[in-house]
């Protein structure tokens, strides 16, 4: 078998992770990080910024600065929680969720393209192998958590 970890980097470079721009929307250039700030938002029911900051394992002080970036290209709202004053919750604009919806079709054709080389077994393969990774990577003490999917 070949080194893990340079399968892993070559794994990464192919996808784009390392890339400063990971996607670009109707003139809207988004960082990878946006990206799926973006994503967890259009996926959770009127989430709080410090559930989106948790879900993606990211400190809230960077996680605000990326929101408020999204806020200034028109793609996020943050409303204060009727309940607490403290608490902001985050919506997709419509705006936003064109541009969530559109990334979400680009990731899904990518992916359909990648898998049209396989074969169905092989695709088979290769998502149950990705959920065996991801489940033994959640037991892992040395990954990042709480990552609730």
């Amino acid at each position: 078998m070949n080194n893990a970890r340079e399968q892993f980097q070559l794994m990464t470079r192919r996808f784009g992770l390392l890339n400063k721009v990971c996607c670009s929307v109707g003139g809207c250039d988004l960082s990878l990080v946006q990206s799926h700030i973006l994503y967890e938002i259009d996926q959770q029911t009127n989430p709080s910024m410090q559930q989106i900051a948790e879900t993606l394992a990211t400190d809230i002080t960077t996680f605000s600065r990326q929101v408020q970036s999204l806020i200034k290209l028109g793609l996020v709202s943050k409303t204060p929680h009727p309940d607490d004053k403290r608490v902001n919750t985050l919506t997709l604009t419509t705006e936003g969720k064109f541009v969530a919806t559109t990334i979400d079709q680009q990731m899904n054709t990518y992916l359909d393209e990648v898998f049209s080389y396989m074969t169905e077994f092989e695709k088979e393969t290769v998502m149950k192998s990705v959920i065996l990774l991801n489940e033994a990577m959640a037991k892992s003490s040395k990954c990042c958590a709480p990552l609730s999917r």
